[in-house]
């Protein structure tokens, strides 16, 4: 199994960054990819971004954002620590959700979760 913790959310205002982390312990070796979600009330959750665990050194990370963070969002990883980061900048009212980080298993998808952080844009 793979446990996630999140930590970074909070309150900011419209315009402003935050930086959301999230630690991966257990079978890391499972990842194959991890991703950060998000849940507005109300809303469906979406995929925000994701990259792959381990890279490829031809085919690169497979770095896939929403279009709704594209230029705004960076999903970062260091392997050395099994961290994965999201910085959000030019942060919008329609950000305001709760954050999720995932991982993606070997034979299992999308089955790791965190356990949410709160992310709130006042405007």
């Amino acid at each position: 199994q793979v446990q996630l913790v999140e930590s970074g959310g909070g309150l900011v205002q419209r315009g402003g960054s935050l930086r959301l982390s999230c630690a991966a312990s257990g079978d890391t070796f499972r990842i194959y990819t991890m991703g950060w979600f998000r849940q507005a009330p109300g809303k469906e959750r979406e995929r925000v971004a994701a990259m792959d665990w381990n890279g490829d050194p031809i085919n690169g990370d497979n770095i896939n954002y929403a279009d709704s963070v594209k230029g705004r969002f960076t999903i970062s990883r260091d392997n050395a620590k099994n961290t994965v980061s999201l910085q959000m900048n030019s942060l919008e009212s329609e950000d305001t959700a709760v954050y999720y980080c995932a991982a993606a298993l070997y034979g299992s998808g999308w089955s790791s979760w965190g356990q949410g952080t709160q992310v709130t844009v006042s405007s």
